[in-house]
């Protein structure tokens, strides 16, 4: 792990209209892939717009590799059914941990991202100088499914000896 920059966590906050699975709702949960790492959330039963508020931390060594976001349901007797994916690019986040960020007030836009054919945002996304830390909230529009959103953030971490972005 020589060349880890540093962890990305990505707090994993609620989905919102997840399409329906079983009989009349779905019992979701999120796996969260970036290269060979794969995290995942509890599975939250009967909610189609669950509420996870869950931290899962990545390491990480290339800020170009994409981060998949896969929402499934969970059964217990058959194969999880899929219920849309969507995929992260982390490079505009990157970007901005190479800015000198000292005495910015918190609160601080640093970049802003549209909403495009090439990402999955529903909506623009801001980069945000917030308590010493960069953050970036995210409402990512689930892709191959009929409906749902997942509401995320994501937060650095920088390691103490780790390589600069």
């Amino acid at each position: 792990m020589d060349n880890l920059l540093g962890l990305l966590r990505i707090r994993v906050k609620r989905g919102v209209n997840l399409a329906v699975r079983d009989v009349r709702s779905s019992d979701p949960y999120v796996v969260v892939k970036m290269g060979k790492q794969k995290l995942k959330t509890r599975v939250i039963r009967k909610d189609v717009n669950p509420e996870w508020n869950e931290d899962l931390t990545l390491s990480v060594a290339d800020p170009n590799l994409p981060i998949k976001l896969t929402v499934y349901d969970h059964d217990t007797f058959t194969k999880d059914d899929k219920m849309g994916d969507a995929e992260i690019d982390i490079k505009p986040f990157a970007e901005v941990l190479r800015m000198k960020l000292d005495n910015l007030p918190s609160g601080t836009i640093l970049t802003r991202i549209q909403p495009s054919r090439s990402n999955c945002l529903a909506e623009e996304s801001c980069v945000i100088w917030n308590d010493e830390k960069v953050m970036q909230d995210m409402c990512l529009r689930l892709r191959n499914v009929e409906c749902g959103e997942v509401e995320i953030q994501l937060g650095w971490i920088a390691l103490p000896g780790s390589r600069c972005i």
